[in-house]
């Protein structure tokens, strides 16, 4: 189903039938296929991942401070932890300014 464009990018190509499929089991509440779920347990499951990644940091550098770690690895590790701090920040500004707009909308 996944293909590479022209650049390189990878693409996806849906059919109906596939759309049709996908929109049934969320219908009957079948979260095997795929990534279905509500909006907040996709969220939390986000959140635990930037958790985890910040945790894997914090380890990375404790082993470092003792003298037993990889600088390379350290590194690599905050930046990760970084990125996922910075995603989940524009996330919150995202859903607080979504949420700002629906409170200005007239009833």
């Amino acid at each position: 189903m996944s293909d590479l464009s022209a650049s390189g990018i990878p693409t996806i190509r849906i059919t109906p039938s596939d759309a049709a499929d996908a929109y049934g089991r969320v219908d009957r509440g079948d979260t095997s296929g795929g990534v279905v779920g509500s909006f907040g347990s996709v969220l939390q499951n986000a959140l635990n991942g930037a958790i985890e990644t910040g945790h894997t940091a914090e380890s990375q550098a404790t082993q470092a401070i003792a003298g037993e770690g990889n600088l390379t690895d350290v590194v690599t590790a905050l930046s990760r932890a970084e990125l996922a701090l910075q995603t989940a920040t524009a996330i919150r500004d995202r859903v607080v300014q979504a949420y700002q707009d629906i409170m200005k909308m007239p009833i």
